[in-house]
């Protein structure tokens, strides 16, 4: 918890819930801030309070409309820099446009990186997301998190690990999740003809009569999973489930996931998840609210943020 001195918390329009309980966390009101929309759909933002010498957060995630968001963000920074805030820390749980990372073709743009760039310019100091793409850019920012250790407390308190086995067509996450809980690893391989489209699945590592367990970084059209689920029951499992950190669930993923034989998608709420799982039995969700309350605590007094990494803050 702050003390609330010197310190002012944001929030844009993509995720106030979020926004909600990290501020519960701290035991800080959210600040207040105008953010409007004009009718030609430019975004105005007016900074309601004094920020002067004060560190800032602000809280806004790459979802729903994903470029309203991210200008939401640059304009709040922009505006709190100017303002003469003396410290900016952008909060993006799920950074927009993360899997663009590479240059995959010829004359293609790398825009995570123009992402970060429009950041920085902006006149943020800092950056806390969670769970990026690749590994490749966590080197654009200063605090690139991982929700593996609430992903690994689930698995704890939900499942019995003897007859675990975790499996990933991503094998560097997972493999690490598997070693810390001393469980079984089972490896896709997955060849995609386009994006978002995987033509041939190969399960590699013994599953049957397990408790599978799918680990990735996100969740779209939940092809993927839904395609692993499948081969993974063909393999005799006994029971399949996802977690994933990110759920966007876009197009028809929620009704694949409904008619799938997965037992349980878990996703954090780097996203809004309510409507969700309104429209999806399977969804549950799991708070990752308090760990980047917690990260902003440390952040703010100067401590280090490793511990995070490893474990889930009461």
């Amino acid at each position: 918890m702050l003390n609330g001195t010197g310190v002012k918390i944001f929030t844009g329009t993509s995720h106030p819930e979020l926004a909600e309980i990290i501020a519960r966390r701290l035991g800080l009101p959210l600040a207040k801030a105008d953010v409007t929309k004009s009718g030609i759909g430019e975004t105005s933002v007016r900074i309601a309070e004094s920020v002067r010498e004060n560190d800032v957060y602000i809280i806004n995630t790459g979802c729903g409309a994903v470029n309203t968001s991210l200008m939401e963000l640059c304009i709040m920074i922009h505006a709190c820099k100017i303002a003469s805030a003396k410290r900016i820390t952008a909060v993006v749980p799920l950074f927009p446009y993360a899997r663009q990372d590479k240059k995959d073709k010829s004359r293609a743009p790398i825009t995570a990186k123009l992402v970060a760039n429009m950041i920085q310019k902006a006149g943020c100091d800092h950056v806390i997301t969670m769970d990026l793409h690749a590994s490749q850019i966590q080197g654009f920012f200063d605090v690139p998190l991982f929700a593996e250790p609430s992903s690994i407390l689930y698995i704890r308190t939900h499942f019995d690990l003897q007859n675990v086995v975790i499996v990933s067509p991503r094998c560097g996450r997972a493999t690490s999740i598997a070693d810390r809980l001393g469980v079984d690893f089972a490896l896709f391989h997955k060849e995609r003809k386009k994006a978002n489209s995987v033509s041939r699945m190969v399960l590699v590592g013994h599953v049957k009569d397990k408790v599978a367990i799918l680990i990735d970084d996100m969740a779209d059209t939940s092809g993927t999973l839904c395609l692993a689920a499948h081969h993974l029951t063909e393999a005799g499992v006994a029971k399949v489930y996802a977690i994933v950190t990110h759920g966007i669930l876009s197009g028809d993923a929620l009704e694949n996931i409904e008619k799938s034989v997965l037992e349980k998608l878990i996703v954090t709420n780097t996203l809004p998840q309510k409507e969700n799982q309104a429209k999806c039995s399977k969804i549950e969700v799991i708070d990752i609210g308090p760990v980047l309350g917690e990260v902003i605590r440390r952040s703010h007094y100067g401590e280090s943020v490793s511990k995070l990494f490893h474990e889930v803050p009461y």
